[in-house]
């Protein structure tokens, strides 16, 4: 059976590595929202009590890019956060508190690399980055 694949258009990719470098040394949060391939990276508020080793997305955000996406008959593809000192792999805190059934991308900023998993089964999603 094949692995799934996570389509992302280059700006919204684009847009995400500059989001989470700008955030660094702190952990940062969004979603890759679009109808069947991300056209958009959005940035989610991290809320977390040390964002330097965790993130969790402000959940008021949350619930009104989520409000948007219906109106607009789009969806969340995709959730991407950074372990801006570790690598492009879950952590456990990661996989404990994955709850949405979409892949989680995950930027090892320091290693330069994502990687796309369904969590908590650690499955590995493809990623594939095209031209809009």
């Amino acid at each position: 059976m094949a692995r799934p694949v996570l389509c992302l258009q280059k700006p919204a990719w684009e847009a995400a590595w500059r989001l989470l470098r700008a955030a660094y040394p702190e952990e940062a949060v969004g979603a890759f929202v679009g109808r069947d391939c991300a056209e958009e990276a959005v940035f989610l508020p991290n809320v977390a009590e040390d964002p330097k080793v965790a993130y969790r997305a402000d959940p008021g955000a949350l619930l009104r890019l989520l409000r948007r996406l219906e109106e607009e008959g789009r969806e969340l593809l995709a959730f991407f956060h950074s372990h801006p000192e570790g690598l492009a792999f879950p952590s456990a805190r990661d996989r404990e508190e994955a709850r949405w059934p979409v892949p989680y991308v995950i930027f090892g900023l320091k290693e330069g690399r994502a990687r796309a998993f369904l969590l908590p089964s650690e499955e590995e999603v493809g990623i594939e980055v095209v031209e809009p």
